[in-house]
């Protein structure tokens, strides 16, 4: 079963989640970032990923140590759930278009964390009082701990929401096609023989 539990307790959060890679895209999602819920609810949903996330943070001082942690936590409870990585398909990539936005992701679940993040946001971007900017250090989170080397670039975009969005919704379907095992591949796909 390629599931995981992980909690996270620091002095400015606490965090439980909940993962089964071979879901069917149910999510609970409460981290009391209600943007950050929206886009991790689209992320399972594509990625067809059961999530179950409770989170609680110091909000009231930022929203930036709730969105970094969740990340955090979210990266530690994939690189569980993947296991030994055999039979894995490894890599994923995908498109996402949101109206008038592009934006491609394509991963490597390598053991090598790296995070390359080409996303510009417009001038007079706009997001009900959520820093956008906060969005990579999310990424930053996940890749870290995931162990995952991961491409966010955005072609173009005139909504910060529409870019984000397609954002997660890549993230989800690239993350999707790597964990998906492939009876072809025998043990871990590297000639290394280990990730």
């Amino acid at each position: 079963m390629r599931r995981s539990k992980t909690k996270r307790t620091t002095k400015e959060t606490d965090i439980k989640i909940a993962l089964d890679l071979d879901g069917s895209g149910k999510y609970s999602i409460e981290t009391s970032v209600p943007f950050l819920d929206h886009m991790l609810s689209l992320m399972a949903k594509h990625g067809l990923f059961d999530l179950d996330i409770k989170a609680k943070g110091d909000i009231e001082i930022d929203d930036h140590h709730t969105v970094e942690d969740v990340g955090i936590a979210l990266g530690k409870s994939f690189r569980q759930a993947i296991g030994d990585m055999k039979g894995i398909s490894r890599y994923g990539q995908a498109s996402v278009p949101m109206d008038e936005a592009l934006v491609s992701v394509s991963l490597d679940i390598s053991g090598r964390p790296y995070l390359v993040y080409k996303v510009e946001f417009p001038k007079k971007s706009r997001l009900k009082g959520f820093d956008p900017d906060l969005i990579e250090d999310f990424m930053h989170g996940f890749v870290s701990n995931a162990g995952i080397t991961l491409h966010v670039n955005s072609a173009y975009g005139r909504n910060t929401h529409h870019i984000i969005e397609a954002s997660f919704k890549a993230l989800g379907r690239a993350l999707r096609q790597a964990v998906t095992l492939d009876p072809r591949v025998k043990g871990v796909p590297s000639t290394k023989g280990r990730l």
